[in-house]
């Protein structure tokens, strides 16, 4: 196992030396990599990790005067003036810092470093090298196909093992009463965590592609009506664009069916909420339509009673898994309040500091028995054992808030808070310049594209709600990935 790990490192680094952008395009479609574990010199690592290594320091010793001039300049009062700062630069300076004090208050145990190491420092590094390297439209490109070739890899399994069930370890995911598929990943919300922001992003870039073909098409209508080209002169990128579009809709659909398929309710929530986004903020025609729809929707949902009942016990959070994500949200706070609002628990130190105060289990009334409450008041040792849940530790809150306040304290919580509201900021007036009349007939109009990242951040704070969208190796990576876009985006409106 370590010499194949050996070869693939060596073959990495040769490729990120001779091709850089390739070789980032490579990491980030194969980012569920991080599965693949192993040590070095008695140190946990994955796969993940050293692809992200590899392009970094490839980066920094192929630039490292640039670099090192670029320092020289931020520290004197013309370079002050003189150099752009890139958006997230304090952010992640401070990201690093409190989750290094974090890590402390776990007593820096090696785990907590580890945390701090897969999750916070190594995704900083790749945020670096993705704006230096996948700068311009053809870089945001390279990034949109490496997510859709990812995308269509994990779905393609998942769809897989829907129909044959193998691969899936769980015995209750496997059989086909309550199959529930995994894709590479462990189990099945992952799949919903990883793939549900990378729908938003290809709807934006599927939409980008369609308008900017409808413009293509309109503006060679014209010109062969004042017989400026020949009829047979259609551009080739009109053609390569049709192409396009029906792999990223292929891209989409099948990664619509694998979170369906694997049952994650949080994702396909952030899902609509990320259209609902979308169509608002996408144009009067489309956001009627998408309100039509959102209508449409809500009156089926009504008057099809057992719809309407599992909508309102998924929103009120009533069937099990709600009751079950509740009980831990207790359990995070309790812990919380007794004397770490400010602290948290630390970096990978979660279960340890929660357990004092878990709910060992629950009641849960499954079969809606109208008589439930009194029944569990007598305390009837049958019914008991029918209806009790008994409650494990997980390693997070499984809430986008309480986690970041369990792991990182109170000014990580607030500081993750500013980063997403400040990626919206990025988006929105992103949008202010690109979405005005005149810049209809822009062959690099994105403004849908900024509209599907925006999206991509809706589904990560809705599924964030009851889940936990970021402390995994992937997710981490991606997060900052789609920051660098943002900020990629914000780059190229400051320089025109």
């Amino acid at each position: 196992m370590i010499y194949l790990i050996l070869l693939f490192a060596i073959l990495f680094f040769l490729l990120a030396w001779r091709r850089l952008d390739w070789a980032v395009m490579f990491l980030i479609a194969a980012l569920p990599a991080y599965l693949i574990r192993f040590d070095i010199l008695g140190l946990p690592a994955t796969l993940l990790e050293v692809m992200i290594w590899t392009v970094f320091l490839v980066w920094f010793f192929k630039n490292y005067k640039i670099i090192f001039e670029r320092v020289k300049l931020r520290v004197t009062s013309y370079g002050l003036r003189a150099v752009i700062r890139y958006p997230f630069d304090w952010e992640i300076v401070l990201m690093l810092l409190v989750a290094l004090v974090a890590a402390g208050v776990a007593g820096f145990s090696a785990s907590s470093f580890g945390i701090w190491k897969a999750y916070f420092f190594e995704p900083a590094l790749f945020f670096i090298v993705a704006l230096n390297v996948m700068h311009g439209a053809k870089g945001r490109e390279k990034i949109l196909w490496s997510l859709a070739i990812s995308a269509l890899a994990v779905s393609a399994l998942a769809i897989y093992q829907k129909f044959t069930g193998a691969l899936i370890d769980n015995p209750v995911w496997a059989a086909i009463e309550t199959r529930r598929v995994v894709s590479f990943f462990g189990y099945p919300n992952a799949i919903g965590l990883y793939l549900g922001p990378i729908v938003l992003v290809m709807i934006g870039w599927l939409t980008s592609v369609i308008a900017r073909s409808q413009v293509l098409l309109a503006t060679w209508q014209s010109l062969v009506r004042f017989r400026v080209c020949e009829i047979a002169s259609l551009p080739s990128v009109a053609r390569n664009d049709k192409l396009k579009a029906i792999f990223v809709s292929l891209t989409i659909i099948l990664s619509v069916l694998s979170i369906y398929f694997a049952k994650s309710k949080g994702a396909l929530m952030g899902v609509a909420a990320g259209l609902i986004v979308f169509g608002l903020l996408a144009g009067k025609k489309i956001r009627w339509a998408a309100v039509a729809v959102a209508l449409v929707a809500a009156v089926v949902i009504a008057a099809y009673q057992p719809a309407r009942n599992s909508a309102v016990r998924n929103l009120t959070l009533t069937n099990l898994s709600g009751q079950i994500r509740k009980a831990g949200w207790t359990d995070a706070w309790n812990m919380l309040k007794d004397g770490r609002i400010i602290t948290g628990a630390g970096l990978a130190n979660f279960q340890q500091a929660v357990a004092p105060y878990h709910q060992p289990g629950l009641f849960f009334n499954k079969d809606n028995d109208p008589d439930f409450r009194r029944k569990i008041v007598l305390f009837n040792n049958e019914y008991k054992k029918k209806f009790w849940q008994p409650l494990e530790i997980y390693l997070y809150p499984h809430n986008i808030v309480l986690n970041f306040w369990s792991e990182l304290g109170l000014a990580g919580m607030l500081l993750f808070v500013w980063v997403i509201l400040k990626y919206f900021w990025m988006g929105i007036s992103a949008l202010s310049l690109r979405g005005s009349a005149s810049d209809r007939s822009n062959l690099t109009n994105e403004k849908f594209l900024i509209i599907g990242f925006i999206g991509a951040m809706v589904v990560i704070v809705v599924h964030g709600l009851v889940d936990v969208p970021y402390f995994k190796n992937d997710l981490a990576v991606m997060f900052w990935l789609l920051l660098a876009m943002m900020s990629l985006i914000k780059l190229e409106s400051v320089n025109k």
